[in-house]
């Protein structure tokens, strides 16, 4: 980025209209406002920070040179809050995870991995037991949220919702959330998102037919309709008449009220993605097709988590403008972590996978069949792969940073990192959900 773009953005909106911007909070009405629900609070915690690991991008000397530009640029930079959220005062870190964490560790070579260890071999960085204060205070919010508030599920998927350990996970991928509140912004975008996968497209009733109807009416919920007088009471009563498209809409209200409009959009954007993934999977499944491995790489660029860790500014309590956001660099940091992430759920939801009926398809699967390899073969292979993107992730996450290094941008690049390390950590960990095939 050149030196006018990066003073450009320093200095903010210009042109016709400018002049009277006023940014402020929005405080939703009591109509829309979602009932209080009561919990300990709980304060962020500080950020945690590497133990004797080595740096694993670049040399020592250019970490130094992007703290030192950051933290003059940072005076620059004003201090813009648009969410409706109180948030703390909190420092900007000046690097991303990536470039300050311990290297990764992998259970020896020749040994048997036990039960809730990481897969041998796989590129992962440790992170430190999520505060477990944090962890209760967010689970009993989010319950509340599923079961009084949305009556998401029935009584006998209430193991299962346990299980799945929404707490742990959110509080594990976000750890410079300000507060609990800030926590429950993604803790419902998960839950809802879960909700939608398995009802429609999995396990809980889903079916590839009739999917792209489902998901165009579940999308509504977060991208509104506008149409006539006449034909909006309808719309409107169709978004409680399932339990996915009530999560959509609770949750995408309480997102539009902590957020920015760019933000929102920005999301919307990335659920649309992440449901034109959804489509090719089930036009793959209704015609029995296996993909060759890069047909599969490019649906899971679309069928990943890149909503999640890109509403990390949000979730922080700060914003990353559209013009950085938009960057074709960042484009391709965010990328590269939706699909490295990704496949950390294909390699841990393995044998739970294996035991669906019919050939469920994730990445070691698709390398089993297409390259004609062993099951095992095409298990190693794709975490391989898994590896290099981590790596190219890493890199190009640390050249980003010394190119551009904006606070806001370098914050968001280590929400993101944070996000990654935190997804591997509960894949790791839900022993509730995972284990891993016996191919060591």
């Amino acid at each position: 980025m050149s030196p006018p773009t990066i003073e450009r953005i320093l200095r903010g909106p210009t042109g016709l209209g400018t002049a009277g911007l006023q940014l402020r909070p929005q405080v939703p009405t009591p109509e829309t406002a979602g009932p209080t629900v009561r919990a300990p609070e709980v304060p962020a915690p500080e950020a945690p920070t590497a133990a004797g690991g080595e740096n694993t991008v670049v040399e020592t000397v250019a970490l130094e040179a992007v703290v030192a530009r950051t933290a003059t640029l940072g005076a620059a930079v004003p201090d813009v809050q648009r969410s409706s959220l109180p948030v703390p005062s909190l420092p900007v870190p000046s690097l991303p995870a990536a470039l300050t964490a311990p290297r990764a560790t992998a259970v020896s070579s020749g040994g048997k991995p036990k039960i809730g260890d990481p897969i041998p071999g796989l590129y992962h960085h440790p992170i430190a037991e999520p505060d477990p204060a944090r962890v209760e205070a967010l689970s009993l919010r989010i319950k509340a949220w599923a079961i009084d508030e949305i009556e998401l599920y029935p009584p006998e998927w209430e193991k299962d919702f346990d299980g799945f350990s929404t707490g742990r996970y959110m509080v594990a991928c976000h750890p410079d959330a300000p507060s609990i509140d800030h926590l429950m912004i993604a803790a419902r975008l998960m839950v809802a998102e879960n909700a939608v996968d398995d009802c429609y497209c999995e396990d809980l009733g889903g079916s590839p037919i009739g999917l792209g109807s489902r998901l165009l009416l579940a999308h509504t919920a977060l991208d509104p309709l506008h149409t006539t007088p006449e034909y909006h009471p309808g719309w409107e009563a169709s978004l409680s008449e399932d339990a996915p498209r009530r999560s959509y809409r609770s949750a995408m209200d309480y997102f539009v009220r902590a957020s920015t409009p760019s933000q929102a959009d920005r999301f919307r954007h990335d659920m649309a993605r992440l449901h034109m993934g959804y489509l090719a999977e089930a036009a793959w499944a209704e015609t029995d097709h296996v993909p060759e491995v890069w047909e599969y790489l490019a649906m899971r660029q679309f069928n990943n988590f890149r909503p999640c860790p890109t509403i990390t500014d949000t979730v922080g309590g700060y914003e990353l403008p559209a013009e950085l956001h938009a960057l074709p660099a960042m484009q391709r940091v965010i990328a590269l972590a939706g699909n490295a992430t990704t496949i950390v759920n294909d390699l841990y939801s393995y044998t739970k996978e294996l035991s669906s009926p019919g050939l469920h398809l994730n990445l070691p699967v698709v390398i089993s069949e297409r390259e004609g390899v062993s099951r095992k073969e095409g298990y190693l292979k794709a975490v391989e792969v898994h590896n290099e993107l981590m790596r190219a992730f890493e890199a190009e996450s640390a050249a980003l940073a010394l190119a551009c290094p904006v606070p806001t941008l370098v914050r968001f690049l280590r929400g993101v990192a944070a996000w990654l390390d935190g997804n591997h950590y509960w894949h790791q960990t839900n022993t509730h959900r995972y284990s891993l095939p016996d191919f060591w």
